[in-house]
């Protein structure tokens, strides 16, 4: 799942979409600064709300030091991607 993340941001929030190198991301916006990863846990733990499942269901797969990352989300249905391109295309409500 391709994230695109603003750190240091006035509020957290999830959704909207970025065209970035690891195709269309879902912009997640965090109050965490991008310092020693702790922009890239409150990502994780802000997804990881955002589709319902549990913070050690998302782990990183790319990017610990960008601002694009990719994380891998384990879970048993489609009903987590369906969430995902909501959040991410504004498809419906979130």
């Amino acid at each position: 799942m391709a994230v695109r993340v603003r750190p240091g941001a006035g509020r957290d929030r999830v959704g909207g979409r970025y065209d970035g190198p690891h195709g269309a991301a879902l912009v997640i916006a965090v109050g965490a600064p991008a310092v020693d990863g702790k922009a890239t846990e409150a990502v994780r733990r802000a997804l990881a709300g955002a589709l319902g499942v549990r913070p050690a269901a998302v782990t990183l797969k790319l990017g610990a030091t960008s601002r694009d990352k990719v994380f891998t989300v384990i879970t048993d249905g489609d009903e987590v991607r369906t969430r995902m391109i909501t959040l991410r295309d504004g498809n419906g409500p979130a």
